[in-house]
């Protein structure tokens, strides 16, 4: 289908945007790589009469180490952020997360930024924002501020952004010593929208975890943080009976739902399976 009638901006700096989008309220949109809202316009399930592009603002652009953390410009390409070495050294799990995002070429446009911000539940990047503790920054007319990606997300499409408010920046600080992190997606075919998938983050001291996060894509209106899951861990031993412990807890905090991916009990144990496996090699990438 044809996206219905609408005005085009693109702005070169992050105050004309944030004017533009105030100028028009609740009838503008801002976009990024598009992947998202471009779809949505052509089935006429977003039809925002003005939209504004953000792909020309140098300052939303770029990645770059800063004060003990790796801030990654909005707009930055997911392709930008595989090729980025000193990136993939620090956060490897970033990298590998990017690569599991649809094909090359949505690679290529998509954005960092689009891929956390949406709020789509199938995005593979919020659950991994949630694990590495992240920052967004965001600025509106009213000033910038700060929001955690673990208060980000409301539900399917909701997030904690305000009318007129963009995301700059995302903030990520370096993970703790002897740590280890991994992302592990299981999709039906390439470009596809994960069944189930899970990002973990732990640490090892003596030989036990010392520090543990776990989060999961697609099995819930939004990325979930398994919060009871990852505690469970602190102070265990790593291996096959911790970790199956861990996914328990997880599977049991989902809501998937029945759909092209499968059933919800399988998806609801592929979560389980997927938690199992993103440990298991956070584990061993950890020394453990």
């Amino acid at each position: 289908m044809i996206p219905a009638a609408f005005t085009y901006y693109r702005p070169r700096t992050v105050p004309d945007a944030l004017s533009l989008l105030g100028a028009h309220s609740e009838e503008a949109r801002a976009i990024a790589g598009g992947h998202s809202l471009i779809p949505m316009m052509k089935l006429r399930l977003a039809t925002p009469d003005h939209l504004v592009d953000l792909g020309a603002i140098a300052a939303l652009k770029g990645i770059r180490a800063e004060g003990g953390a790796w801030v990654l410009g909005a707009t930055t390409t997911q392709a930008e952020l595989i090729a980025h070495a000193g990136l993939a050294r620090a956060l490897p799990i970033l990298r590998e997360t990017a690569l599991q995002i649809a094909d090359p070429q949505v690679r290529a446009r998509g954005t960092v930024g689009g891929n956390v911000v949406n709020g789509d539940p199938g995005n593979d990047m919020p659950a991994v924002m949630l694990c590495l503790d992240a920052a967004l920054e965001v600025a509106g007319r009213g000033g910038a501020r700060t929001i955690r990606a673990r208060e980000f997300y409301r539900g399917a499409f909701i997030t904690a952004l305000a009318a007129g408010e963009i995301v700059t920046a995302i903030r990520i600080p370096a993970p703790p010593a002897k740590a280890g992190a991994a992302y592990v997606k299981l999709k039906r075919k390439t470009g596809d929208y994960a069944t189930a998938a899970a990002a973990a983050m732990l640490s090892l001291e003596g030989g036990r975890i010392a520090t543990c996060a776990i989060a999961l894509t697609n099995v819930a209106p939004t990325a979930l943080l398994a919060e009871a899951a990852a505690a469970g861990l602190i102070g265990a031993a790593p291996g096959a009976a911790a970790f199956a412990a861990a996914a328990a807890a997880a599977e049991a905090i989902t809501d998937p739902a029945a759909d092209g991916h499968g059933p919800v009990d399988y998806r609801r144990r592929m979560a389980g399976v997927m938690v199992r496996r993103a440990l298991a090699a956070a584990a061993e990438r950890a020394g453990g």
